[in-house]
């Protein structure tokens, strides 16, 4: 007898051992990303003149940095108004009502209930084989006692969902913000491009009265006239193609800022945005400020937590249950104290063959952990590349600036000495022609240049996660992980 009954508990106990067997097998698996950050941008180690730094919005609002109201106030409208930032608020709100409802399975669920049944033999007890009605009323209560975690891990791993969305949302309005600045910023370079064009066009116009008025009178030739036409409606043209390419950036920036393009519009005023300078050595750390790679990270952190949940799957699951009301085969006497009935009990089960449903499962989430490292990765890798990227733009672009002022210094007194020599007949038309077609190329150009620096910085500081602040170092601040995430 007692040989039967250690077989049966043994037979009992096997498979609770067994999954206890093989979830320590599936456990602690140290894996990093294989990504460091060094302790400074590859593109500051160049030597360059030091630059007194913009002091940080504190705030937060970086693109008041550029001391332009107007700007300010479309970053603002952009804030409520733009899709985009609509869209993601909404998956965060989506992503946090889910994780309210996995956390609901972590409490006592209680509820109550009626129902009347009509059948023979409802009770077995009186030998009655009659057709009977049965009536209940009552509440009942369940509770999963989370003994190995499947629950909590869950509930953790659906917060950090979360946390990704609010991280993601942080994202799309950094994206909304430096896409408003940057094409607000490329709106105020086209109207002052389109007032260089426009000044030299009514130059040409001018220059082609004069030379109307020497032609009629005979001195000179009707080539000359050509000549100044032609250049006049050269100009003309590039004015127009100025003028569609604004109303276009117009349209993308009414689109931002949640507003119908037909009612919108920016005024062409003198473009006076100040240019931050973003300061020389900062630490690579600033990146762990960028929301999209917080973001990237949680992800990983759920990713994580669900491997955990599919582990306890090979583990039992307990349940307490109760329920306490009235049953009665009369209405009138349900609620009787005499039709009172209650129950208690307690439930364990444990699969013991689900075709590998469970093992299934487990290399599901492991894949989707795998998955979720290599995005982050990715996100690190792409984080670095923005960054280098605008260093490395803006260090050039201000060596060019320099180079293109002088450029245009030369091309503007070249105009001027043909201007002069053409009145005195040293030179021809064409030489003077060639001389203003060269200094409006180059005023054109040193535009652009500066257009392209205001865009950069934007970028640079988009690339830095919306500042240029340095997060406080503690310890050593040399290379290091980004990220290690251990297999649990």
């Amino acid at each position: 007898m007692t040989t039967s009954i250690s077989s049966s508990l043994r037979g009992a106990l096997l498979p609770l051992v067994a999954a206890l067997v093989l979830a320590g097998c599936a456990s602690t698996a140290d894996l990093s990303s294989g990504v460091t950050t060094p302790a400074q941008f590859k593109e500051q180690a160049v030597a360059v003149a030091p630059k007194a730094a913009t002091p940080v919005q504190a705030d937060g609002a970086w693109w008041r940095a550029f001391n332009d109201s107007e700007l300010n106030a479309l970053v603002d409208r952009a804030a409520t108004a733009n899709t985009t930032v609509q869209q993601a608020a909404a998956r965060l709100a989506e992503a946090r009502a889910i994780a309210r409802a996995v956390d609901a399975d972590r409490s006592p669920q209680v509820g109550l209930g009626a129902g009347a049944i009509r059948g023979a033999g409802l009770d077995r007890g009186d030998g009655s084989k009659r057709a009977a009605t049965l009536i209940t009323a009552g509440a009942t209560v369940s509770y999963e006692l989370d003994l190995f975690g499947r629950l909590s891990g869950a509930s953790n791993a659906a917060a950090l969902d979360a946390q990704s969305r609010e991280a993601l949302l942080q994202s799309a309005r950094l994206l909304v913000q430096a896409e408003v600045a940057q094409t607000y910023l490329a709106l105020r370079a086209l109207d002052d491009e389109r007032a260089i064009v426009r000044d030299t066009v009514e130059a040409y116009r001018g220059t082609l009265k004069l030379i109307e008025s020497r032609y009629r009178a005979g001195d000179l030739a009707e080539l000359d006239v050509a000549r100044v036409q032609t250049e006049l409606a050269s100009n003309e043209s590039d004015a127009l193609a100025l003028d569609r390419q604004r109303a276009q950036v117009e349209h993308a920036l009414a689109v931002l800022t949640g507003a119908v393009a037909s009612q919108f519009s920016v005024s062409t005023v003198a473009w006076t945005t100040a240019l931050p300078t973003i300061p020389a050595g900062l630490p690579s750390t600033v990146l762990e400020r960028r929301p999209d790679v917080a973001a990237a990270q949680r992800t990983v952190e759920a990713a994580q937590a669900r491997v955990g949940v599919a582990k306890t799957d090979w583990f039992p699951t307990f349940s307490l249950t109760g329920a306490g009301g009235y049953a009665s085969a009369d209405l009138g006497d349900l609620l009787k104290w005499s039709a009172r009935s209650w129950g208690i009990g307690a439930l364990a089960s444990l699969p013991l063959f689900d075709g590998g449903r469970r093992e299934a499962g487990l290399k599901g989430a492991s894949a989707q952990l795998d998955g979720a490292l290599a995005s982050y990765r990715e996100q690190v890798l792409v984080a670095f590349r923005e960054v280098e990227d605008q260093l490395a733009a803006l260090r050039l672009l201000d060596e060019q600036s320099v180079v293109q002022a002088r450029a245009v210094a030369s091309a503007t007194r070249a105009t001027v000495l043909s201007d002069a020599r053409y009145r005195n007949g040293y030179v021809s038309q064409l030489d003077l022609l060639d001389a203003r077609r060269s200094e409006l190329q180059n005023r054109r150009q040193q535009l652009q240049v500066k257009s392209a620096q205001y865009q950069a910085t934007v970028g640079l500081i988009k690339a830095l996660g919306g500042g240029w602040e340095a997060p406080a170092v503690v310890g050593d601040a040399g290379p290091r992980p980004v990220i290690a995430i251990a297999r649990q």
